[in-house]
């Protein structure tokens, strides 16, 4: 098996039996990268050096007895987490040079536990996207298609994983942005609780509804990622103190006896039909793994679209106020007065879609459209939160498509952003009700796309979700297929 095939837990045991090194690991992922990158364009940042160097050390950790169950794994992470003394650019050209003095907590928790970082993955610009288009630095192609996208905005997280470029990564999930990206790229993505983990030096987007995630090559490794960045952190005010439990020693406790929901709203008649195939097999293979089905109804689904660009783009209008071009971040060249230099700055430093939402934000929080627009929209949130709340009472978790289609081809959507925007139909309203969800593999179209499944569970109930998920992957084999790339 080449190394850059494996799985955490598979490269975990060749470090602690000291068959492999993690220098030999970083190295076969680095040059990895370096073969495909100039097809899939899955990172900004390549931190080659100092992913060298980290090996070495966890090596020296490894001779020394010890050897955690991230130690010496090379991970790459969404540039949108904060990495004292290398380039954060959230992809946008605003931080284009930008080099942040400290470090996100998720990714401190990963390198306290010996995680090499091989760089920094590129993304929609600041996380605003469902395509991995808007990056200032180029688009990320799906490896499954190069014509088509990967998803968004963790597009370069999910693109890296399926193309062997990282053995796992973390991305962040605001409406969909790891579970979409997951189910376009063949892999597992999971979009925690609000508050399950830190946002402290993860750049805002939409302050109430971003979230941490990993995205990994099976359910396994990704209730191993969790485990390590889920926690409490007094440095992030939304952050919940509540234990974090072994999500790995549950994952083989089964799906007999759950029920899990079936929400008529997002079994609908624009339905690719390859993916809703998908989805009745999915169901089929749970109720042969002992699972029962209830039919459950989320009636205000159909507000969560308009809802959700409405409260993200108000949140993304105050969030990216601070990028003014004073304090850090870029400067325009020459400006006549200080009112010309905000003006210019912002014109040059943002993209097209990024300047859309700061003005449909703005627009929403005005004076006499704050109550019409921001004040409706959080009440229809509430709606949307109680309908979750409705449903687990009755199921245990909740099984939905993440996707109505197979990614679609770069461009396609690009000059249609209502089109766009539907694209998360299916994931903003986990986000909307702050609880969690898993994408992970439940087929393929006839064209060789992968399709995902998404599993909805209770809020903080990730352990329920994973075991489900691995129930369902150890009696398949979606998962085992690899992109010829």
């Amino acid at each position: 098996m080449n190394i850059f095939d494996m799985t955490i837990h598979e490269l975990h045991g060749a470090l602690k039996a000291r068959t492999l090194s993690s220098v030999e690991a970083t190295t076969a992922l680095l040059t990895r990268i370096t073969a495909v990158e100039p097809q899939i364009g899955s990172f900004i940042t390549v931190t080659a050096e100092v992913a060298l160097a980290a090996a070495a050390a966890a090596d020296r950790r490894i001779a020394a007895g010890e050897c955690d169950l991230l130690t010496g794994i090379p991970l790459a992470i969404k540039d949108i987490f904060l990495t004292e003394g290398i380039r954060t650019t959230c992809g946008s050209r605003i931080l284009d040079s930008f080099i942040p003095p400290y470090s996100a907590t998720s990714w401190e928790k990963l390198r306290e536990r010996g995680a090499v970082l091989l760089g920094k993955l590129n993304q929609d610009e600041f996380a605003m996207g469902s395509s991995n288009e808007s990056s200032a630095f180029g688009p990320t192609r799906n490896p499954w298609d190069v014509t088509r996208i990967p998803g968004g905005s963790s597009g370069g997280s999910a693109a890296a994983v399926a193309a062997r470029q990282a053995i796992a990564t973390l991305g962040t999930d605001t409406g969909g942005s790891i579970r979409q990206p997951a189910s376009h790229c063949g892999c597992v993505g999971l979009k925690p609780t609000y508050g399950r983990v830190s946002r402290y030096g993860v750049i805002a987007y939409a302050s109430s509804l971003d979230q941490v995630g990993p995205l990994t090559r099976d359910v396994t490794d990704c209730a191993a990622m969790m485990g390590a960045v889920a926690g409490y952190d007094a440095k992030d005010s939304t952050s919940v103190d509540t234990p974090v439990p072994d999500y790995c020693a549950t994952l083989k406790d089964g799906v007999r006896g759950l029920k899990i929901g079936l929400p008529k709203e997002y079994f609908i008649a624009g339905l690719d039909a390859e993916v809703q195939k998908t989805m009745d097999e999915a169901i089929e293979t749970y109720r042969r793994l002992g699972a029962e089905f209830v039919d459950v109804s989320l009636p205000h689904t159909e507000y969560a679209v308009a809802t959700y660009y409405l409260i993200a783009a108000a949140e993304a209008s105050s969030n990216l106020a601070r990028y003014d071009g004073v304090r850090f971040g870029h400067r325009a060249a020459a400006a006549d007065g200080l009112l010309d230099m905000y003006t210019k700055s912002r014109s040059e430093g943002f993209g097209s879609e990024v300047k859309r939402r700061i003005m449909i934000g703005t627009y929403a929080l005005s004076s006499g459209y704050y109550d019409a627009y921001y004040v409706k929209a959080q009440k229809v949130r509430t709606l949307i939160m109680n309908d979750f709340i409705s449903a687990f009472a009755d199921v245990d978790l909740m099984l939905t498509p993440v996707a109505a289609t197979p990614a679609f081809k770069i461009g396609e959507k690009a000059d249609d952003p209502l089109l766009m925007y539907l694209s998360d139909l299916f994931t903003i309203p986990v986000n909307l009700a702050g609880t969690c969800a898993l994408s992970l593999p439940a087929g393929f179209s006839a064209t060789g796309l992968p399709i995902g499944m998404q599993l909805i569970g209770k809020p903080f109930g990730e352990a329920t979700i994973l075991r489900a998920g691995y129930a369902f992957e150890q009696a398949t084999e979606w998962h085992q297929r690899k992109a010829e790339i």
